[in-house]
């Protein structure tokens, strides 16, 4: 990570501004890669003087993309925040990645964010990755609103974008700006609410644009325009429907404050437009964050449980309600971990005691700092609705709530979605191996999609990931920023297992050896949960007492462990419910370790001659010009791919296919050379399928 500046200055925190929530906007920045979300927010910062100039992407310069890599690649690898000020409303905000292999940095943002704003490219309108983090917003409930970015593009097209967000979003997008004129003859918006003209100046150092009325020429269709909004906004104010029914005119003030009302209830979506890279619409932008999306008070009162009566509590977001927030990403550093949190409710304090319920331990907070990119600004308080960043946590991850320890209480937690490719790794020099071990360690604290094992039969160390490129970053940053030098081996698949048939089974571990023995019988059945791709489920059937409460969550403990270590090649298995229904005990040979070794014993048991292999399943959309289509999508046929739809976009066509991703390795060199370089493709995880036969047994055989 590069270098970091921390200031503490009593100006600095008396400058905060504490308890004023209704002027507070917590938002997220969300896309498809390259729709322009970086440059939004770079420009967001300069108009806000947050810096004082403007870094561009392209150039690997950008604010917010500070790792090695991301300036290197010209992407958002991880989210990135800062806090901005905006007449008035204090904006803290996180820009997050595009490309769908750095998803999990998209839901973790979007857990803890009040609103979000969505770009699209104006040519492109919805891709991919807009629905995916679409998805994700509706998951967690955040309000959003739209910008329609690169007016100024050969082919943009701002009403075909809109249509998009209905198609493919199933969404209310309503425009609040009519554009005046589109590519190279984009000048300027009409504000629908206002009925002002705003002409973008091209010498913006002296003035960004000139207001006034809306020209003759555009005064019929504006009006037209207007008329369409209203009749959105009327769903939301009774007053203002009255005015719309009986065709009066209908004040701007109250047109603002039913379009936040539908923004608010996800009813409705205000969409937004210009060219950020020009600077082109982000002022009004952000005069629109400030109008539309929701502060802290907007939001209902957060509900958790208390871990102690596994009551369900509320807490409001206010400095007087007991502590309570959540940690959403974690940086580890050599001086201690970096943790992002969001405070839902009360005042944390530097130097007070936290608790967590998941270790049931207490922390101590040392420092606290608000963010902004790599830089950092000491505080000594982060009040109700904040968001900001503690220095030194030990056993805090990801997901992780912290609250008062006198008022427990436990968050809803973040999920995760699954890694779908592995691949092995060794450091070059064997002094390193330790040292990678500890590198390793610290990507899986900040990154929740990662993951690294350690196979005991042959001590290979092998990590696993989203996708290519995600590996791909882990492995660069291990050289660059670790300054460990390692080699990898061939991407290989993440398969999973599934149970073919429900099973009864009893598991007998009875051991002897002339001291005390070891003695454990457990009945138990096997089913396929109903949600194949369910977590594991262990249920206590147990009556009479045949196995003592003491061992019988052992015995579930054995059963997880066989689950997730997996059997035929080390896959994890999924949906697999686990019934305790009966066993035995001895009242000296038995123990905690007999029956969970029992419960290991029943699953290999079970799982004999009873298994599917599981391969993931590609959501894919490939882009190509129309000459290339039949080669393309050719080539998918080939790789087992199902094409689902074809559309046309100009010259372009979209292909959207269902693939496995055994099949897509390399696939972007592929396509690069079927499309003369032109083509282009994103895909994410759908869902697992059982793998054909033969193909199964080759994949089984390799491993």
């Amino acid at each position: 990570m590069s270098t970091t500046t921390v200031t503490d200055t009593a100006s600095s925190n008396a400058g905060r501004k504490k308890g004023r929530l209704a002027n507070l906007r917590n938002i997220g920045i969300m896309a498809h890669i390259d729709a322009g979300k970086t440059t939004v927010t770079e420009r967001v910062l300069f108009l806000t003087n947050k810096i004082h100039r403007t870094g561009e992407v392209h150039d690997g310069e950008a604010t917010m993309d500070f790792l090695e890599e991301e300036q290197k690649r010209g992407i958002t690898i991880q989210s990135a925040a800062t806090t901005c000020e905006w007449k008035g409303t204090t904006i803290n905000i996180i820009d997050t990645p595009g490309h769908v292999d750095f998803t999990a940095e998209v839901e973790r943002s979007l857990r803890v964010l009040d609103g979000a704003v969505a770009v699209f490219d104006a040519v492109s309108g919805v891709e991919a990755q807009s629905e995916t983090v679409w998805r994700q917003a509706n998951k967690y409930g955040v309000p959003r609103m739209c910008f329609i970015n690169k007016m100024d593009r050969v082919g943009a097209d701002f009403y075909k974008a809109v249509r998009s967000i209905v198609d493919r979003l199933s969404a209310n997008p309503v425009p609040i700006q009519m554009p005046v004129g589109a590519e190279k003859d984009f000048k300027g918006v009409v504000d629908l609410i206002h009925m002002r003209y705003y002409e973008f100046l091209e010498d913006q150092t002296v003035k960004p644009y000139e207001e006034s009325d809306v020209p003759a020429e555009l005064l019929e269709d504006a009006k037209m325009r207007r008329h369409e909004l209203c009749e959105s906004a009327a769903e939301f104010d009774e007053d203002l429907l009255d005015l719309f029914v009986e065709d009066e005119e209908i004040p701007a003030d109250m047109l603002q404050n039913a379009v936040r009302l539908g923004t608010l209830a996800m009813e409705m979506t205000p969409v937004f437009c210009g060219s950020a890279l020009k600077h082109k619409g982000v002022r009004l932008l952000l005069d629109a964050v400030v109008d539309f999306l929701p502060s802290p008070l907007d939001i209902p009162p957060l509900t958790g449980i208390n871990p102690d009566t596994d009551e369900e509590e509320t807490r409001a977001p206010e400095d007087s309600e007991p502590l309570s927030l959540m940690a959403f990403k974690t940086i580890a550093e050599p001086t201690g971990d970096l943790t992002f949190v969001r405070v839902y409710s009360g005042v944390l304090e530097k130097g007070t005691k936290i608790y967590n319920p998941r270790t049931t331990k207490d922390e101590r907070i040392g420092r606290l700092v608000m963010i902004h990119a790599n830089k950092r600004e000491a505080v000594e308080q982060v009040h109700a609705g904040e968001i900001a960043a503690i220095i030194g946590l030990k056993r805090t991850v990801t997901g992780d709530t912290l609250c008062n320890p006198d008022k427990p209480i436990v968050l809803e937690k973040i999920q995760f979605p699954e890694a779908v490719i592995s691949m092995s790794i060794e450091p070059v020099k064997g002094q390193d191996r330790d040292k990678l071990g500890t590198v390793l360690g610290r990507m899986m604290r900040e990154d929740p999609t990662f993951r690294a094992i350690t196979d005991e039969e042959t001590g290979e160390t092998v990590i696993s990931g989203m996708g290519e490129l995600h590996l791909e970053i882990v492995v660069g940053r291990i050289k660059g920023e670790h300054n460990c030098d390692v080699q990898t081996g061939k991407p290989k698949v993440a398969y999973k297992m599934r149970l073919t048939k429900a099973i009864d089974t009893t598991a007998r571990y009875v051991r002897q050896s002339g001291g005390r023995g070891q003695f454990a019988v457990s009945k138990i059945r096997f089913e396929i949960a109903e949600d194949e791709g369910a977590e594991y489920e262990f249920v206590d059937e147990i009556k009479g007492g045949n196995v003592p409460r003491e061992y019988i969550q052992h015995v579930g403990n054995g059963i997880k462990s066989a689950v997730e270590g997996g059997s035929h090649g080390g896959y994890p298995f999924m949906g697999v419910r686990a019934t305790l229904y009966d066993g035995k005990s001895h009242e000296v040979d038995s123990s905690e370790l007999a029956f969970f070794n029992s419960g290991i014993l029943a699953f290999r048991q079970a799982s004999e001659n009873n298994t599917t292999l599981l391969e993931p399943i590609m959501k894919l959309e490939v882009r190509t010009p129309e000459e290339f289509l039949g080669s393309v999508v050719g080539d998918l046929n080939s790789r087992r791919g199902e094409v689902s739809d074809v559309e046309a976009q100009d010259d372009l066509r979209i292909i959207r296919a269902m693939v496995p991703i055994a099949e897509m390795f390399a696939y972007s060199s592929t396509l690069r050379g079927s499309t003369q370089g032109r083509g282009s493709f994103s895909m994410e995880l759908e869902e697992y399928r059982s793998v054909p036969k033969a193909i199964a047994k080759k994949a089984l055989e390799q491993d």
